[in-house]
């Protein structure tokens, strides 16, 4: 299909989710309502007002009417993600439960459950409960065969060289980022950034398209505009769709020289040593040698190489000489290329980017 244009619709995600083609986006984001039910004004020790959620677009009338809302548009997501697409969504107590239960039933493929926890969580005023300091994510495939993306070296890269976690200690939305009026949030549930930076750089790569059914006030746009994907955004309410566009409209774009990312090892080709010696990048006889050029080894005609009375792969060699167990000889062994000295991995990624294997 024909690449997807940037864009939000003022409209009802229901009615325009139906005007969408199939297998169109490669990711998708839901923030939906989250039914929070909450029966009364919330107030401070000293009676000051709570601004919590009690905006009209998050009551319905019953739990069925939720479910049957959610089993929506969580069918059409799936209509218009890629094969190999997949889809965030999250909630927190009221709705997260509901919502993983029509994933599941949907033939969504679930990944991992995300635990955001919030270093500034609103306090519980009452004191009848815990605190709620954390929402919870859902990620799922499309289905069980997809081929999802997931930058898992780049994500390791963000967490100082270890493995990203599912939980993902994040502030809220405050400060200049929080969009107001008059002093006022315009939005009561707007989402940081660097949640969605998170999400978009782990789970799509650059130039992919991202859609959000739940807009608000436009972080996902957003963050996809900055990180150089497509998106389509939908939202309903006026208000919101309108600081939406102004704030997609004052983002600029990351420029494109810096949205390379880490790729993962194992989508990397593996190269054997003895694939060079085929294709004659390397003859037998050719003589390797270490930084230092102290120890001299010779190539042979099936791709070992020997040095003295040691003989094996350019790894065995190679741990043998630095007496481990092992060694990666691709960083071990250099050679002479038309008398400029080379290390032998250079050779193989040149092999790999000029597609010969």
């Amino acid at each position: 299909m024909s690449k997807i244009s940037s864009k939000i619709i003022n409209g009802d995600c229901l009615k325009e989710l139906k005007k969408i083609p199939d297998k169109s986006f490669d990711l998708v984001f839901a923030d939906p309502p989250y039914n929070m039910q909450i029966g009364k004004k919330l107030t401070r020790p000293d009676a000051s007002k709570v601004n919590g959620v009690n905006d009209k677009w998050d009551q319905f009338n019953s739990l069925k009417h939720y479910d049957e809302f959610c089993k929506i548009w969580l069918t059409e997501c799936k209509r218009i993600l890629k094969d190999n697409g997949s889809i965030w969504v999250i909630g927190s107590y009221h709705n997260i439960f509901r919502l993983g239960y029509y994933l599941q039933n949907l033939d969504y493929w679930l990944l991992n459950d995300v635990i955001w926890r919030k270093n500034n969580p609103m306090p519980n005023f009452r004191g009848t409960r815990f605190t709620n300091a954390h929402e919870t994510l859902i990620w799922a495939s499309k289905n069980k065969k997809s081929k999802y993306t997931f930058n898992y070296q780049s994500l390791k890269c963000l967490n100082d060289d270890l493995q990203m976690r599912s939980d993902w200690t994040l502030p809220i939305c405050n400060g200049k980022e929080r969009l107001k009026k008059n002093g006022k949030k315009i939005h009561s549930t707007q989402k940081p950034e660097a949640l969605l930076h998170r999400i978009i750089l782990a789970t799509t790569n650059k130039g992919d398209a991202i859609f959000d059914p739940f807009l608000g006030t436009g972080t996902t746009a957003v963050v996809a505009k900055k990180l150089g994907r497509s998106y389509l955004g939908i939202e309903k309410d006026k208000k919101y769709f309108k600081a939406a566009l102004e704030r997609i409209n004052k983002t600029k774009e990351i420029d494109n020289n810096y949205l390379d990312v880490l790729k993962n090892n194992k989508s990397k080709p593996r190269i054997p040593f003895g694939s060079l010696v085929e294709l004659g990048i390397l003859k037998p006889g050719t003589t390797l040698f270490d930084n230092n050029k102290k120890i001299n080894a010779k190539i042979m005609v099936d791709g070992s190489i020997k040095y003295k009375e040691s003989e094996g792969s350019i790894h065995k060699v190679a741990a043998k000489i630095m007496g481990t167990e092992s060694y990666n000889g691709w960083t071990y062994w250099h050679c002479d290329i038309n008398g400029t000295t080379v290390l032998i991995d250079s050779l193989r990624q040149k092999f790999i980017s000029e597609s010969r294997f």
